[in-house]
């Protein structure tokens, strides 16, 4: 189905799960420019809250009544095809249209789309620009796939030309946007169920950035981005790292309170600012480099650049810290590729605790079976090693794989299958200055919420 000119002559949208991260702050923005927006979802949740507070019904149910006089259904591919919400309006001839192809509509609304893509840290990335942005007075609409804490949400409606986007990779969901800025933080092989190779990984990017109307943001420390933006043309070609000779570069890195990290900011070889981040880990530096290309593009100065970014603490579910409790500190993470795994407990690692327990839940089997011995290797570094049962999300195991074919690797680690024993299991383990990370891409947070609520109650 062509859906270019779907949202033209359409009044009323209704969103199946509007609750989800990738569908609320898209219902929003649809809102802010006068769409009148329905929308249901399965669970209560902020996200739900918010849209509510904005004047938009949800129903907290999913039935076809809900449907009403909609003129477009937005769903997302984790619906179920029998949603009765779908069915209902698929039978009464009413359009649907993929969250991904929705938000690639809107991006052609906002003249300069920065889209921020890579393989890692691009919630984090996306982050740090909208916090520069926001702060700045540059009322930018937001799209991220973590909850920004300066806004307590994934996204808002603003009322200028910028929209700041996370690009998502995945099936090649961002080769629906119409950015202005493309930018690639770094490539590597993840979602090979989909692309079946790294090349086909860097082809996808490569069209990705081809999609800019004006300039490519690229980490020149990375070869497989820079294999991206070859025969790029007729449009600015913007680097950052940590070589010479970059556009955007970081110099005097000093490790600080212990994984954080602080820099002098270079732009054309000349000191731009003085940067000191509020965020754990090296490769922060990197994303905090593409944050500060992407914010200066946008017309942010080194004031406002500086600010963003020094008191930017993290985004949801990246090295979020839930709290200490009886000395014991809890902190989540979206870490589910075995290269996010090792920066994370590389980063963990360097912060002074006792002991580092890391707390994972696979997520799909295909991607377990794949980098099964990436994460033998990354999982090693941690000090005590718990894994859950994978999260098969709508796949069917037909590789055999399990958890325990992990744990029976690395000496000393447990397969436990639940969250209810896990958690059980940590607050009887635990001591005083061990730092607990839950890690992986499902939904392994309602783990460290237990764990959390346990020590909070002794």
């Amino acid at each position: 189905m062509d859906n270019r000119n779907v949202l033209y002559g359409v009044k009323r949208v209704h969103f199946v799960g509007i609750g989800g991260s990738g569908m609320s702050p898209l219902a929003e923005i649809l809102h802010s420019r006068g769409y009148i927006i329905t929308g249901s979802d399965i669970n209560q949740s902020d996200n739900v809250e918010r849209m509510r507070s904005l004047g938009i019904q949800v129903t907290l149910t999913q039935r076809e009544q809900n449907v009403g006089q909609a003129e477009l259904v937005v769903y997302t591919a984790a619906v179920n095809p029998q949603n009765p919400e779908l069915v209902w309006a698929t039978n009464n001839g009413i359009p649907l249209i993929e969250r991904g192809k929705l938000l690639g509509l809107i991006t052609q609304k906002y003249p300069d789309t920065i889209g921020v893509a890579g393989t890692h840290g691009k919630t984090t990335t996306t982050s740090m620009l909208a916090q520069i942005l926001l702060k700045g007075g540059f009322d930018p609409s937001v799209f991220i796939g973590g909850r920004l804490p300066l806004i307590n949400a994934n996204g808002r409606a603003g009322s200028s030309d910028i929209m700041v986007c996370e690009a998502c990779e995945y099936q090649d969901h961002y080769l629906s946007m119409t950015p202005a800025v493309s930018v690639i933080l770094n490539i590597d092989a993840d979602h090979l169920d989909y692309f079946g190779t790294l090349e086909n990984v860097i082809k996808s990017f490569s069209r990705f950035a081809a999609l800019a109307s004006r300039a490519v943001i690229v980490n020149a420390d990375d070869a497989n981005s820079l294999k991206a933006v070859e025969g790029i043309a007729d449009r600015q070609i913007i680097t950052f790292g940590l070589k010479d000779g970059l556009d955007w570069g970081a110099k005097d890195i000093k490790l600080i309170n212990g994984s954080y990290y602080e820099y002098d900011l270079y732009y054309k070889d000349k000191k731009y600012s003085h940067i000191c981040l509020g965020v754990p880990g090296l490769h922060n530096v990197l994303n905090s480099l593409a944050a500060a290309a992407s914010a200066h593009w946008c017309g942010a100065n080194a004031e406002q650049i500086t600010d963003g970014l020094e008191s930017f603490t993290g985004a949801g579910r990246r090295f979020e810290f839930l709290g200490t409790f009886a000395g014991i500190t809890v902190a989540d993470d979206y870490a589910h590729h075995p290269t996010e795994i090792a920066a994370t407990l590389s980063t963990a690692k360097g912060m002074g605790y006792q002991c580092v327990w890391a707390i994972f839940q696979p997520f799909t089997f295909s991607r377990t079976a794949r980098h099964l011995d990436g994460f033998v290797e990354s999982l090693s570094s941690a000090d005590r090693v718990i894994l859950s049962d994978i999260m098969g999300s709508r796949e069917d195991n037909k590789w055999g794989v399990s958890s325990e074919q992990i744990t029976e690797r690395i000496p000393g680690a447990l397969y436990l299958p639940t969250f209810e024993e896990i958690a059980v299991f940590v607050v009887e383990n635990a001591s005083e200055g061990d730092l607990v990370l839950t890690m992986g891409g499902g939904d392994i947070y309602k783990c460290a919420r237990m764990i959390a609520k346990a020590l909070q109650n002794g």
